[in-house]
């Protein structure tokens, strides 16, 4: 167990609390544990590559966490009405295509390499900060109605153009694979 790893788990046990306050409608405090987890991520990423402590462990806990995170989140401001419904089932709707693509091709016996595109990474890194201003704006009282705006656009596009990426790259890694008889219940 290594301190990165550490960091990561704390950030999982971080987001029952983030969405605690979000719900109890304490702002201030979901803002505040949504940056010390955002802060976490790179301290961990940052503790894993510079004294070389990167595991096998932290490589499937730290996207398990920022997902963790981002879903929770995103679902709680969809559900109180401060982000479109479509977005966050769009978000929602990639990642559980992306877990059922693994699952899939790993009980098939074919497992695939989940590498993050660039794609990817943007649409992260997007969906972040548009999570943090909705968060900011609620904790400060502020109306950044057109930063919004445009962040859900991007947010939306970017999604949808990672879900094509990565759809692309499992069907070419699952084609020709598995023809023949499927096993019998």
């Amino acid at each position: 167990m290594t301190i990165p790893n550490l960091i990561t788990i704390l950030r999982l046990l971080l987001v029952p609390a983030v969405v605690l306050a979000m719900l109890d409608g304490r702002w201030d405090w979901a803002f505040a544990g949504f940056l010390v987890a955002g802060i976490s991520d790179g301290v961990d990423g940052f503790i894993a590559r510079q004294f070389n402590q990167r595991t096998r462990l932290g490589a499937y806990l730290d996207p398990m966490a920022d997902k963790l995170l981002l879903v929770s989140v995103f679902v709680v401001l969809g559900i109180i009405g401060q982000l479109p419904s479509w977005l966050v089932v769009a978000v929602v709707s990639r990642d559980a295509l992306i877990i059922c693509a693994v699952l899939l091709s790993t009980v098939m016996g074919h497992p695939v390499e989940m590498k993050p595109l660039m794609v990817s990474k943007a649409n992260t890194a997007v969906l972040i900060v548009l999570a943090a201003e909705v968060l900011a704006e609620l904790t400060f009282g502020l109306d950044l109605g057109w930063v919004r705006s445009g962040l859900v656009l991007l947010s939306a596009l970017l999604t949808v153009a990672s879900a094509a990426a990565y759809l692309v790259g499992w069907l070419r890694h699952m084609s020709g694979y598995g023809e023949g008889t499927p096993p019998s219940s």
